[in-house]
């Protein structure tokens, strides 16, 4: 018995028809009449429609269900279809290949477009606006190197990359800079603890303090003894 295994059968062009379909569409190009061939061609595309019930109401769905025929049948079908036929170039393009940055990014930490944006600060001129636009981005690449190296950045080094990023022409003041806030210097208080909180001892307990402490329960002990003593000798004297 010849065994019939799927390597050795022709590639399916759209497998989520199957290989029925498939070979519906081989048959169809074995009949010679024309007729009986675009009968018989109605008839697969009632039976593609019913494996997709739910796109049945699109716009386009009949369409598409043409349109795959021709690419199962290798675009090899000989029908009369109520839709311009496609050819294999216009279903068959390849994708425009991107074009990617080959820039080499020098201050990652920094991020890629604040030395553009230097060099159209440095273009600028100087005014107000360009003024008060490095010192934001001179706030903002500090704090980007604080959340970068865990620790508070020197003003010279923040000075000589912008210096370096403008090719020159942006000479930041270290003055300037030292009185410009940073968001990364305030000081956060701590969260407050949920639940009842037990007041925190000053320091420990001395030598005194615990002497003081054992002689106010021993006081405390003796007045009650003595008050057990009262109560019993006027029971007796009253029998």
């Amino acid at each position: 018995m010849k065994h019939n295994y799927n390597y050795t059968r022709r590639k399916l062009y759209l497998p989520e028809y199957g290989r029925h379909i498939h070979e519906m569409v081989d048959q169809l190009m074995e009949i010679e009449d024309r007729d009986e061939r675009n009968r018989q061609a109605r008839i697969v595309i009632a039976v593609m429609g019913n494996l997709q019930p739910l796109l049945r109401d699109t716009a386009d769905f009949t369409h598409k269900l043409w349109d795959h025929l021709f690419i199962m049948s290798d675009f090899q079908l000989d029908v009369d279809s109520p839709y311009p036929r496609p050819t294999r170039e216009e279903l068959m393009v390849s994708p425009r290949k991107m074009e990617y940055s080959q820039e080499r990014i020098a201050y990652k930490h920094y991020g890629k477009y604040v030395s553009h944006i230097l060099r159209k600060l440095s273009e600028e001129g100087n005014s107000e606006a360009t003024k008060a636009a490095i010192d934001s981005l001179a706030r903002y690449m500090r704090t980007k190197s604080f959340e970068y190296n865990q620790e508070h950045p020197n003003n010279e080094v923040i000075i000589k990359d912008i210096k370096q990023m403008s090719g020159g022409n942006i000479e930041l003041d270290e003055i300037a800079l030292n009185n410009l806030r940073s968001d990364y210097k305030q000081h956060f208080s701590a969260r407050p603890q949920k639940g009842p909180q037990r007041p925190q001892q000053k320091g420990p307990m001395k030598n005194g303090g615990a002497k003081q402490h054992n002689n106010q329960k021993n006081k405390n002990n003796n007045g009650v003894r003595k008050n057990n003593a009262d109560m019993a000798s006027r029971y007796n004297s009253q029998k």
